[in-house]
Order: structure tokens, then sequence, then C-alpha cells
């Protein structure tokens, strides 16, 4: 555990860079901690490096506060990158964390291999806003800092239904409620409440699905053309892949879009069996054994097939396993 008053001693300026594509997850924490860090360390010039934030986190305001562009020769006394599970996920402020003269790591990706030079990585945590919770001061979370973690750790464990939350993130919650914040409000507003363009979009993807590997699966991809077709964004698909996740019988969801012709970012998601971190991370991406993802290049059906290669040989390892039984 680190003390956070530890590392910032002595800084003059802190970065502060999250995840391309932004989550909820990565939007509550670092605007969580780029609150705490300008309320309570005023004299320490703090900045966040932040792709646009999605329409669905906007109603927490500070929609204004991330820098989309870097400074070019700036150097930061310290660089927090949160919520990635490499450097290569901070995307266009990876050259200010590579710059900055002291780097720290916040995350809780099981894939991440400590590339900063401190690092707090609890692969066990619900969240990185859990985990930047742990590193704040309990006393000095106000109301509007707390609405930001709750927000955070409400999306990365599907408001506390996946496998990751624990005891301690229950406690964790609490805490955050006995601020005052209204947390259905955020659950309802962030979480649930979606856009024209978004059911839109979950309806053609669930429409257009297919079961396969024996109807273990579920896999269902959508094309460049058809989210020109809709003016749809990358976040308007937040959400599709849990969806599918929740159909009967399947252990593994695949969602494919297309980024540019013929790459596809993949999201996986799984119940009980299937590491599906592992999967993502044998070409590339990483994430979390249950969730996780990846940026693939080929065909759909390219994709799809090296995809299940894996995904079928750890259901078939886990049959074997009950056999023996």
């Amino acid at each position: 555990m680190i003390v956070l008053n530890d590392v910032l001693k002595g800084k003059h300026s802190v970065a502060i860079g999250g995840h391309i594509r932004p989550d909820g997850d990565c939007v509550g924490s670092t605007i969580g901690l780029y609150l705490y860090l300008t309320t309570y360390y005023p004299e320490i010039e703090t900045d966040l490096y932040l792709e646009e934030i999605p329409e669905a986190f906007q109603m927490m305001g500070h929609r204004d506060v991330p820098k989309h562009e870097i400074v070019e020769g700036k150097v930061y006394d310290l660089f927090i990158s949160l919520d990635c599970g490499d450097e290569r996920r901070l995307g266009f402020s990876e050259p200010m964390f590579q710059n900055a003269k002291e780097t720290l790591c916040v995350d809780h990706h099981v894939s991440n291999e400590s590339f900063a030079d401190t690092n707090y990585i609890v692969p066990d945590a619900s969240s990185t806003s859990e985990l930047v919770f742990r590193l704040l001061d309990e006393e000095k979370i106000t109301e509007e800092i707390a609405s930001f973690l709750y927000m955070g750790i409400v999306h990365d464990t599907g408001v506390f239904q996946y496998s990751c939350t624990s005891p301690e993130t229950m406690e964790v919650g609490a805490a955050l409620l006995r601020k005052g914040i209204n947390g259905s409000a955020i659950i309802d507003g962030t979480y649930f409440e979606k856009s024209y363009v978004q059911n839109q979009m979950l309806g053609k993807a669930l429409l257009e699905s297919m079961m396969i590997l024996n109807k273990k699966a579920v896999v269902s991809v959508i094309r460049l053309k058809e989210m020109e077709f809709f003016q749809a964004k990358p976040s308007d698909l937040d959400g599709i892949v849990s969806v599918l996740r929740q159909t009967r019988g399947v252990e593994v969801a695949i969602l494919l879009y297309e980024l540019e012709p013929q790459t596809f970012k993949v999201s996986l998601r799984s119940k009980e069996i299937v590491d599906v971190s592992a999967v993502a991370k044998y070409y590339g991406g990483g994430g979390h054994v249950r969730a996780a993802g990846v940026t693939m290049k080929g065909s759909p059906h390219d994709v799809i097939n090296n995809l299940t290669l894996l995904i079928e040989r750890q259901l078939r390892a886990a049959e074997e396993k009950n056999e023996e039984k």
C-alpha cells in the first residue's frame, strides 16, 4: 500500500491520465483524484489528460476539466496513470508519461505488468475507483469526489453484481453513500439510461447475434458502415457485451465492432469458467478474468475463429476436469 502524501512530497506538477475510450471507472477515478488534488494540494499544478468524456457521464459535471492534447516540451514531476493495464492504453498522453520525472500506476487489471516507477496494482479490486478511495484520506472526501468514485465502482461492478464485487467493495460503496451522494440518481443517469442511438445499436447487436461453440458462446459484429449509418460512436456500444452475457446457457459473450476497415475492437465477458483476460492477452490485449478486451485485424470470421480456438480449449479443459471428479 502506498501513501499518497509521500508520493506527492516535493512535487510541483502532477499529470493524471486515463485510458483511451474512457469508461465509467476511468472517468470516475481520474476526475475523483483530480478534484482531491486540486482541493487539498492547491500548491501543486495538476492537469488531467483524457479523451472526450462520453455523454453518459457528462451529467456528473467537470466535462471541461480534461485536456485533450499534450503540451509539447512539458515535463511533469509526476504522472499518475489510472485504470491502464499498460502504458499504450494511455493513448495520446503516453509521451507525457514517458517524459515525466516520476511515474505512478494505480490499476486493477490482472494483465498489468507494473510499468511505472511505483505501482499500486490490486487485481482482486473491483475497480480503480475503489483503489483511489483507499489512497485518499476518507475524512477529506467531499460529496462531489465521492460521487465520481461511486460512479466508477458502479460501472466496473455492473451495479455491484459482477464477481469482482467483494465485501470490501460494498463497504467502500457504503462509505461513499454516507457522504450524502444520490447513489440511485448516479446509477440511473450514468448506467441504465440510454440514448435512442444506444438502444438502436443494442437492438441490432442482439438481433444479429449468433450462438457458437455448442451454444456456450454468443457473438455479435458491428461493422463500420453500420456505425456510420446510425451515427453511433464507440461509447454508444458500452454495455452491449454485458447484455449478451446474460443469455441463458452462455459462458462467453463476444462483441466485435469495427474501428477502421478490417480492424476490430473486441470486448469479451465470461461467467464462471473462461479466463477471458488470458484470451485477450494472447492477442496483445488484456483486462480481467471475467472482462477483457483486445484490438485485432482481419475479417470478422478470422477474428472469431482465432478467439474461439482459445475459448474452446478452456471449455474443453473444464469439461475434462469435471469428468474426472
